[in-house]
């Protein structure tokens, strides 16, 4: 059997940035206390995020990528929740613009969950600010199945 040679290379290469990712996470642990973001180099939002981040007081290590979606399929973002950034910090995820206090709220709090995200990209939302506009959005926790809690109304 015959394989067109740009399928093979491509086959190669996604399982080569597969394997250097697991190995990039094997190599260089992130401290606890942590936050690790993984995002594009030119999205605007997200820096804005890490800002507010850093502001409350979170060490933050940028990590750019071209796509982050295999972070987001090995952390167990589920696709309705999955935003332009993912952060990793003491084993959980923190998916989207979630404000920093209810990052701090989970990590106090330690619930059984794979991690909180806010959906979408709520204007208003840390990151996603636009002067005094602001659309109400959920904070959710959500598990490795997919199953989805309200954490906080905002």
């Amino acid at each position: 059997m015959r394989f067109p040679i740009a399928a093979v290379v491509s086959a190669l290469a996604a399982g080569v940035a597969s394997v250097s990712l697991v190995a990039q996470k094997a190599a260089n642990p992130t401290p606890a206390g942590v936050l690790t973001v993984y995002k594009t180099p030119t999205c605007g939002c997200c820096h804005q995020w890490i800002e507010h981040m850093k502001a409350a007081g979170f060490q933050v290590r940028e990590v750019d990528m071209d796509d982050i979606t295999e972070v987001k399929q090995t952390s167990g973002v589920p696709i309705k929740l999955r935003t332009c950034h993912t952060g990793l910090i003491d084993g959980y995820v923190v998916e989207g613009h979630v404000p920093a206090d209810l990052v701090k709220k989970m990590l106090a709090e330690k619930p059984k969950v794979t991690g909180i995200a806010v959906p979408g990209m709520p204007q208003g939302s840390p990151g996603m600010e636009q002067g005094d506009a602001r659309d109400p959005y959920d904070v959710v926790l959500f598990d490795k199945s997919g199953k989805t809690t309200v954490y906080a109304k905002r």
